[in-house]
């Protein structure tokens, strides 16, 4: 048919029926124009009714990128236009307009590392379990802050480990454990014989491949405490408040070499002087050497 022959003549040469021809043309167009899927308007509507083109609002979207809203994803830039600009428009259209523009934020990877939230433990010697959190404290009148990274042993209270620094990344974490990890003899073969759970809430060093592929490394058990839920940590956090009390609001720290100071004497006193009253008024460090073992009658549930 395509070289001018009769619809008639050649479906009767062939024998086959004329309708026949005719229902697979109009299949065929109707397959093409599905794929050809819904044209694009060129604008879309102001709450108001008014048509905004979409060069208007890709001047929208780099106006926005150019400034605070350089942050944004597709997603919250969808409601930045509909809250600066007025503007009736879905994620989808954003997404390709963003796409266009070359102003899509990076995709983050997802880390192959597992996540496992935190469950109940019982934790009956020193060494099953160690929580692991930051906090910070402020430099006097220069806008800086130092930040301490800890691990506590749940069982017998010792802060196994810390980190003191302007910063704090996922490695000046686990050089920290590292470190912790080889003054208590604490070394893994397999990941079947791996007894000591690492349990942090959900920071940036904590999720991040460098944490994860640590604790593999190191045959650990990480899991992470679900979000809001600060309680789940509460040793840890009951400690960054004692410090706080004892340490941060006694001394002014006027510059990172005081901070640390300060903050390494605390912690000799408290491992090794500080009694403790949920152990037997002892030191950590006391109790550490008397029950690490377990041959206390405590237990605890977490």
């Amino acid at each position: 048919m395509k070289d001018g022959f009769p619809v008639t003549r050649t479906t009767r040469a062939l024998n086959v029926e004329r309708s026949l021809y005719y229902y697979h043309q109009k299949n065929k167009q109707v397959t093409e124009e599905s794929f050809q899927g819904r044209p694009v308007p060129g604008f879309s509507l102001a709450q108001t009714g008014i048509k905004i083109s979409d060069e208007q609002i890709e001047e929208f979207l780099m106006e926005a990128v150019e400034g605070e809203e350089g942050i944004y994803g597709y997603r919250k830039l969808t409601n930045y236009l509909k809250d600066q600009h007025k503007l009736v428009i879905n994620p989808k259209k954003v997404y390709r307009l963003c796409e266009k523009l070359n102003i899509l934020l990076p995709q983050r990877r997802k880390s192959k590392y597992p996540r496992r939230l935190a469950k109940q433990h019982t934790i009956t010697a020193s060494n099953q379990l160690w929580q692991v959190d930051i906090k910070y404290g402020s430099i006097e009148g220069s806008g800086r802050f130092v930040f301490l990274a800890s691990a506590i042993d749940v069982y017998d209270r010792c802060i196994v480990g810390y980190y003191r620094g302007p910063e704090c990344k996922a490695t000046n974490i686990t050089k920290m454990l590292q470190g912790a990890l080889l003054r208590r003899g604490i070394h893994y073969e397999s990941e079947t014989s791996s007894k000591l759970i690492i349990r942090t809430d959900n920071g940036p060093q904590f999720v991040s491949e460098h944490f994860g592929r640590f604790c593999e490394h190191q045959h650990l058990y990480h899991e992470r405490i679900p979000s809001k839920s600060p309680d789940l940590n509460a040793y840890i956090e009951s400690f960054h408040s004692v410090i706080e009390r004892e340490c941060y609001q006694r001394y002014r720290f006027e510059c990172f070499e005081e901070a640390y100071y300060r903050i390494d004497e605390y912690m000799d006193f408290y491992n090794n002087r500080r009694y403790h009253g949920s152990l037997k008024y002892l030191s950590p460090a006391k109790f550490y050497k008397l029950y690490s073992k377990g041959n206390c009658p405590q237990i605890i549930n977490l």
